[in-house]
């Protein structure tokens, strides 16, 4: 084929809707191709979350300090929080009827597992990082958690 024909297909596929087009015989072989594939890239950021920044109340009243009463922290404040790692929705039990996997005032083990955060059909279990006694539970069963988000309060051990 020479250079002549070459052109008169390049403009016969140009000038119609054909993207793509093959021709063989047994000494050659053309292929000619109009346009860009669109290569489609899925990319999903991560998921931050931003912590609120609160101004600080301005005292407006004259009662004196002294006056005011400050309530005493709570036994559940006193301990450390175990955060979520991820955002997703909380689960206490590996499956609706078996039974949770810590309870308030059980003393767990380092790895031991204390739940799961479900994220896009991942199960991921949230293991305790020291050996430690469960003070507080902060998410009811099947709510969705935020990253960062407290799941329990736990004393060190």
């Amino acid at each position: 084929m020479d250079i002549k024909d070459l052109k008169s297909l390049i403009k016969m596929v140009t000038e119609t809707d054909i993207t793509e087009f093959d021709l063989e015989n047994a000494d050659e072989k053309i292929r000619i191709k109009r346009g860009v594939t669109p290569e489609v890239i899925h990319y999903q950021a991560p998921q931050h979350v931003a912590p609120i920044q609160y101004a600080a109340p301005q005292q407006v009243a004259s009662v004196p300090a002294a006056a005011e009463s400050v309530p005493a922290p709570s036994a559940a404040e006193k301990g450390q929080t175990v955060t979520s790692p991820i955002v997703g929705t909380f689960y206490r039990a590996p499956a609706p009827d078996a039974a949770p996997y810590v309870e308030v005032g059980q003393v767990v083990e380092k790895g031991q597992v204390l739940c799961i955060v479900e994220a896009m059909k991942l199960m991921n279990e949230i293991e305790a990082e020291y050996r430690c006694k469960i003070l507080k539970i902060s998410k009811e069963n099947a709510h969705p958690v935020e990253f960062g988000e407290a799941l329990f309060v736990v004393e060190p051990l």
